[in-house]
């Protein structure tokens, strides 16, 4: 009889210690197969918003982004009253329709509409969006909402497969134990 419920116990060890890693394999593959490098959550092409970076904005923003006469934008300076200036809609907003100097703005210079080139169109003003976020980015890029909620949801997901599969040996070892000394006791 106590070689039954060893052998039972074996088949449901073994079975938790394939079932584990399966689990997390499965949930890993899934995570890595729907970050698509395509779906970057820029508003734009950055190669293209480098070439019109370099053909319209450079002499007020400099060829590196490091500001001249316009701010710099790259690392972008912050702009009082305006939470995230990385915004995609906050620079296609900026870049389209310009901005007048104001109070607390680092430099004194007006933004003309489009950079001074009304020949922009709105989706070459996607593509500058889209290069001064990535050059803000290069050293990490940031993740979108739904990758960054994937891969906390597969470390919780990794961390409580470890702590059951921890629990579930322990009290193996622990009704082991307690029948070693039943045993002890009768004899």
């Amino acid at each position: 009889m106590g070689g039954m419920r060893l052998v039972k116990g074996f088949k449901v060890s073994a079975l938790v210690a394939l079932a584990v890693p399966a689990i997390l394999a499965l949930t890993a593959i899934t995570t890595l197969a729907d970050a698509s490098p395509a779906n970057t959550g820029l508003p734009g092409d950055p190669a293209k918003g480098a070439t019109l970076f370099a053909q319209n904005c450079t002499s007020c923003h400099g060829v590196n982004l490091e500001g001249t006469i316009g701010p710099a934008l790259n690392p972008i300076e912050k702009i009082p009253g305006v939470p995230n200036s990385l915004d995609p809609n906050f620079l296609i907003q900026i870049i389209t329709a310009g901005r007048k100097h104001q109070s607390g703005d680092p430099k004194t210079a007006d933004m003309p509409a489009k950079g001074g080139n009304p020949s922009l169109t709105d989706q070459d003003v996607r593509d500058l969006a889209a290069y001064i976020i990535q050059q803000n980015n290069a050293g990490s890029p940031a993740l979108s909402p739904g990758e960054l909620a994937k891969r906390t949801i597969l470390w919780v997901f990794i961390g409580i497969a470890a702590m059951v599969f921890v629990t579930f040996l322990l009290a193996q070892y622990n009704m082991r134990w307690i029948a070693r000394r039943a045993a002890a006791r009768r004899r």
